[in-house]
């Protein structure tokens, strides 16, 4: 049998690269055009994304939906879903989101959600020698209640103040967990949504995502749809109490606020953040998950990153995994990869 040579991984100013032996190297979501010969966009959220270097040559690599949503954030990632060696897989993060791939060796996820939302799918792993993964909330206190549970406990909410004549605003990021959360409660009507929200909701329905058609915020006002006489929703953008829009919001129409968020595990969340209501969901794995997401891809090597990447590597080490976080500007980490 033929040794395989080992690529290499690193973290420096720009991000996650991963080297082959060939001398091929591969950006993973990099915070500024880096150098090297592909460059993979996991998702559209803007801490993935990066301003396109205008002498790049590097190859872009992102799902169809990433580009799209990217493209309407005022990005240019157009890239390919198709490159010898390099296979996408469903995160089930947000719509598009993809981890990749690497000559069916190297898994990096990405951010990733193994949990079936909405019009959302749960992600698999893939089986890889090597797994880089996200440790968003790798703490053993981050789990997150069911689905079903988050729903019940925010339409008993909804329902209460629909009774007093009080409008409510549902908040979660203006992609993502926005086009979850018109999805999951419009039934309600009227339902309203902020304009950023309707911008991200106009793109998924372009890509097939079948959402409730809601009037802006900007529109209602104009047109004096928002009382306080009679209640209403809106989907609006995760901010926090001391937003100027979210002030006018109460004080002009008494509205109650509901902010969506994984950290809302910790009950100081909603004072911290100045809202009425916070429900621990989220667009990640709870710590539960992300120990099943390792296991189902049985690699040989782990490699942990961003949030608890520390805590959840030493975790992993206790289960009989060789993992170690990976960490900013440390160089010349192996990965017994790339045939």
């Amino acid at each position: 049998m033929t040794a395989r040579m080992p690529s290499v991984v690193f973290h420096d100013k720009c991000g996650i690269t991963v080297s082959s032996p060939d001398g091929t190297t591969i950006a993973l979501d990099p915070s500024r055009p880096a150098a090297c010969d592909y460059t993979f966009v996991s998702h559209a959220h803007v801490d993935h994304l990066h301003r396109k270097g205008k002498t790049s040559k590097s190859k872009l690599i992102a799902s169809k939906e990433t580009s799209l949503l990217a493209s309407a954030r005022g990005y240019d990632i157009s890239g390919d879903e198709q490159h010898d060696g390099f296979q996408l897989v469903d995160t089930g993060h947000i719509l598009g989101s993809r981890g990749l791939l690497m000559q069916d060796d190297v898994y990096y996820t990405g951010d990733i959600s193994t949990r079936e939302r909405a019009f959302l799918k749960p992600a698999k792993l893939p089986h890889a020698r090597t797994l880089i993964i996200e440790s968003t909330f790798g703490r053993p206190e981050y789990l997150f209640p069911a689905l079903s549970e988050i729903t019940h406990r925010t339409n008993k909410i909804i329902s209460e103040m629909y009774d007093m004549g009080i409008p409510v605003i549902l908040m979660g990021y203006a992609l993502g967990k926005a086009q979850i959360l018109t999805r999951l409660f419009g039934h309600w009507d009227p339902v309203f949504v902020h304009d950023s929200v309707a911008k991200m909701n106009s793109v998924y329905s372009d890509l097939g995502v079948d959402l409730k058609d809601a009037v802006t915020h900007t529109e209602a006002e104009e047109k004096g749809l928002l009382s306080k006489r009679r209640p209403w929703i809106m989907v609006a953008p995760l901010m926090s109490g001391r937003n100027a829009f979210l002030k006018r919001m109460k004080e002009q129409y008494g509205a109650v606020t509901i902010g969506f968020s994984g950290w809302a595990v910790d009950p100081r969340y909603k004072y911290m953040m100045g809202i009425d209501y916070a429900m621990p969901f989220s667009d990640h794995c709870d710590y539960d998950e992300l120990v099943k997401a390792v296991k189902q891809c049985k690699p040989d090597k782990v490699y942990t990153f961003h949030g608890f990447a520390s805590e959840f590597a030493n975790a992993l080490k206790k289960m009989g995994f060789d993992a170690e976080p990976l960490e900013k500007e440390k160089k010349g980490v192996t990965l017994d990869s790339f045939k």
